[in-house]
């Protein structure tokens, strides 16, 4: 049997003109999940990345705290397989012509729009992009040029399937991803529906990991959303 560590990225620049990349906290918390790892004398065996920039920088970063801590830290391999879903383009091509034709979306914008602060702002447009998001998963809205949710599940389960069948018996392998890869794996070891694995994913904290135990054959969930590392309040963060 072998672990896997799912950890989801440090907060990226949510509301931002680029989304894809670490806010300045996404990055203290990366280096804390790494320095915590390290003074634990957690080692891996193999370490892996989805393409994105947020996900790339989340395990340079943990790398770095290994590395002035003296403790070995792999090669970084990228694995398209653990990229993110496209959310921001779902809400891009489908919040307007919803905001136009259905009365409660139209609602919900109308109070993101005012809302007052970082927090309220968060708050508002997370309720509002669970509604839009879930709709696009279940299949109720078309976006053309969009990867479909069944597609990305399934281009996510492959990469678990590769994995899990690469003789890695008695391995430690990280993967730094999203949330939407962290509630596939959800899914994958406890069967979830749609709509519970989409819940699962926007329950994962920022930089938070989730452990499994696995071998060609088993993929059993041992933790989900850890996040030890982060010991103030002011770091805890969803988006």
């Amino acid at each position: 049997m072998s672990y896997l560590f799912l950890v989801r990225h440090g907060q990226a620049s949510f509301l931002e003109q680029n989304y894809d990349q670490l806010s300045a906290k996404g990055e203290i918390q990366s280096r804390m999940l790494g320095e915590y790892w390290a003074s634990h004398g957690l080692e891996f065996d193999r370490v892996y990345s989805g393409p994105r920039v947020r996900q790339r920088e989340t395990a340079r970063i943990v790398g770095e705290a290994y590395t002035q801590a003296s403790v070995p830290w792999p090669e970084i391999r990228i694995m398209e397989a653990f990229d993110e879903f496209r959310a921001e383009a779902v809400i891009e091509q489908a919040l307007p012509p919803l905001v136009k034709s259905d009365p409660h979306i139209r609602a919900m914008h109308r109070e993101f729009e005012k809302a007052e602060g970082q927090a309220q702002r968060f708050k508002t447009f997370q309720r509002m992009f669970e509604i839009v998001v879930s709709r696009w998963a279940a299949g109720e809205l078309s976006v053309p040029g969009i990867e479909p949710w069944s597609d990305f599940c399934d281009r996510v389960q492959a990469g678990f399937a590769e994995l899990c069948s690469n003789g890695n018996r008695g391995q430690r392998i990280a993967i730094f991803t999203s949330g939407g890869p962290t509630g596939v794996a959800m899914q994958r070891a406890l069967n979830l529906s749609t709509e519970s694995t989409l819940k699962t994913a926007w329950m994962v904290a920022n930089s938070a990991y989730s452990q499994f135990l696995f071998s060609s054959t088993r993929f059993t969930l041992t933790s989900y959303n850890s996040y030890p590392h982060i010991t103030s309040p002011d770091l805890f963060t969803y988006r």
